[in-house]
């Protein structure tokens, strides 16, 4: 029981209709298609999905993975990390809110973590950098 691994979602460069390319754009304005890439903990692709506009968020993308009937499921007790692009939820661990939390925060140069939610942070975004 415990951590399965790391998700994210990653934006691919796609051409579709122009009449289509509005569902496409991101908010960079690039149109793309978002997949939910969810790797275990040595590094292996263990789902993907693919086919999602640019402009889906990341949280609606896995909202409908774990809806499908062959899907992403995450036994009781187990949990995947997240990002900040998804919420709290049961399978689910994403970082502290506004609290130091992206590698190049935690360099050589950088302090020690002032307080338990900074250290939480610290631990999974070096945790979660498998996905990355």
């Amino acid at each position: 029981m415990g951590c399965l691994g790391a998700l994210d979602g990653t934006f691919v460069n796609v051409r579709v209709p122009v009449i289509d390319r509005g569902c496409y754009r991101t908010p960079k304005g690039q149109i793309t298609t978002n997949v939910l890439a969810v790797s275990d903990t040595n590094m292996r692709f263990v789902y993907v999905l693919p086919g999602w506009e640019g402009s889906a968020s990341d949280a609606r993308i896995l909202r409908d993975s774990v809806n499908r009937p062959h899907g992403l499921k995450v036994p009781v007790g187990n949990y995947y990390l997240c990002d900040n692009g998804y919420a709290n939820s049961e399978g689910f661990i994403a970082p502290y809110r506004r609290v130091k939390y992206h590698l190049k925060e935690w360099g050589p140069a950088a302090a020690q973590p002032a307080n338990p939610q900074e250290h939480f942070n610290m631990r999974h975004t070096k945790a979660r950098n498998v996905i990355e």
